[in-house]
């Protein structure tokens, strides 16, 4: 059998692995690069005269590992190009992908209709209009996607050809993330492979930990916090309290917190449910400004039990795992806005993460010149986005070509962050024994992660570590 490497390669996005046994083709995940700018990704495109480097009516299978859109953003695409097998992944991740996609390809018309608008003013002054990215995709091709996903349970063996059985295993991370257990049977011997997907932590809200896989032949093992710690050891709940307690009581300010509308709000507003009913803290406003938020945190009730036994216990004794007094879920842009004109100490929760779009992006401008005003960062923040320039201390930043001073408060803490570390790293490697794991392949990470993560391992006695480049096959 043969694997190729055909995305996550020494970055963090894109992943996307094909796997040939045989003539049957397997490809695990199905992800957009953000790596690329838009003319990076043209060219790529025009010189593969597709969006993939492959041709997808050839594919049998997609398995995915879950719902965030750099592992499952392009699986539309995949349909608009000819395939037409099944998506195989867990309940919630169906149901988190399908929100994710419809938000993608909602995205997608606006670009359309930016695209069209500006082709029809050229077509006035004579000029050629702009082709559409081919990487597009509406809700048509959502929708279509989504009738071919089948829905299959944690630690049940599936045969998806008479050479290959999956089993998908909770890797916490997210709702329905899993690990991916393959057993391949090739000319009278049975191999085994594991793909990580991303491993979440332990003792994380909500979300079950990383269970432990069997052991396996090859190990395709994501490297994100391959070179760091988590830097704050506190719970959850203590780190979040503090940040309250200094910010919105000890004086009258405003914390505004970027976050990912799918897993990271949920647990945000999970802690802050149970903050408000053990420590206390005065009545303050929370407001959840994200529609596609609000709709994954009904994602999150419909599976509550799927959740931690902690998270099920809390739900049992208190019937609500989200909702509480004073929570507001925020629904329309102009209320979106209105929140401006809230003159009292409050929490604002709202999307994207690294202050790259999103409604957050009107919050910040309203608030980054407030001295009263703190902006908690509580996950990664890619190179140039907002976020990351917040980060490493600009005193001035530029929102919709408007300049403003930075004199709001930035904070982090990293005790959200659905990301195991390094330590949680190796452990999940450590399942596997050393000489009887044929190879170890990096992937999901900076380039310099994945260069220390592989040392890490080597110390440790795993000697087989490669870290793949695009497009690179091994035989297996």
């Amino acid at each position: 059998m043969k694997l190729t490497f055909w995305g996550a390669t020494r970055q963090v996005t894109g992943s996307m692995y094909l796997l040939e046994v045989d003539d049957y083709r397997v490809l695990i995940d199905c992800g957009a690069n953000f790596e690329l700018d838009e003319k990076e990704k043209k060219a790529l495109y025009d010189l593969q005269k597709s969006v993939f480097p492959f041709d997808p009516s050839l594919l049998n299978t997609v398995l995915l590992t879950h719902a965030h859109i750099d592992h499952s953003g392009n699986i539309p695409n995949l349909y608009k190009e000819g395939f037409e097998g099944q998506v195989v992944c867990t309940e919630p991740t169906y149901s988190l992908t399908a929100l994710l996609l419809k938000n993608a390809a909602s995205l997608h018309q606006r670009r359309i209709n930016t695209i069209n608008g500006t082709a029809a003013s050229k077509k006035k002054k004579g000029k050629s209009a702009r082709e559409l990215p081919r990487d597009i995709f509406l809700e048509k091709q959502v929708n279509e996607a989504l009738e071919n996903f089948f829905p299959v349970a944690f630690g049940r063996r599936y045969r998806i050809s008479d050479q290959i059985t999956v089993t998908y295993i909770p890797a916490g991370h997210l709702l329905g993330a899993a690990h991916i257990y393959l057993e391949v049977r090739e000319n009278g011997e049975l191999k085994t492979l594991c793909f990580s997907g991303d491993i979440g932590r332990k003792n994380y809200p909500l979300l079950v930990d990383p269970q432990s896989v069997p052991q396996a032949d090859y190990l395709i093992c994501e490297s994100t916090y391959g070179n760091r710690l988590h830097e704050d050891t506190r719970p959850p709940e203590v780190a979040l309290a503090d940040v309250i307690q200094r910010t919105c009581v000890d004086i009258p300010g405003r914390l505004i917190i970027p976050t990912f509308s799918v897993g990271r709000t949920q647990a945000l507003l999970y802690t802050l449910n149970r903050l408000y009913l053990t420590q206390n803290l005065p009545p303050l406003k929370v407001f959840s400004d994200s529609p596609l938020g609000f709709a994954s945190t009904k994602v999150y009730q419909k599976y509550a039990r799927m959740l931690n036994r902690e998270a099920r216990e809390f739900k049992e004794e208190h019937d609500m795992l989200f909702d509480f007094e004073n929570l507001i879920y925020v629904e329309s842009n102009d209320a979106s806005r209105a929140i401006s004109n809230y003159s009292e100490p409050c929490i604002i929760i709202s999307s994207s993460g690294m202050i790259q779009g999103g409604r957050v992006e009107h919050h910040i401008a309203a608030n980054i010149e407030n001295p009263y005003a703190t902006i908690l960062m509580i996950g990664y923040a890619s190179e140039n986005t907002l976020g990351w320039r917040l980060l490493n201390g600009q005193d001035t930043i530029t929102i919709g070509k408007e300049k403003k001073s930075v004199l709001a408060n930035i904070e982090k803490i990293d005790v959200f962050s659905g990301h195991g570390d390094r330590d949680d790293l190796l452990g999940f490697v450590q399942m596997q024994k050393s000489d009887q794991l044929k190879k170890i392949f990096l992937i999901h990470g900076e380039e310099q992660s994945m260069s220390q993560f592989r040392e890490t391992l080597h110390q440790h006695g795993y000697g087989q570590v490669e870290i793949p480049e695009r497009g690179q096959s091994f035989d297996l």
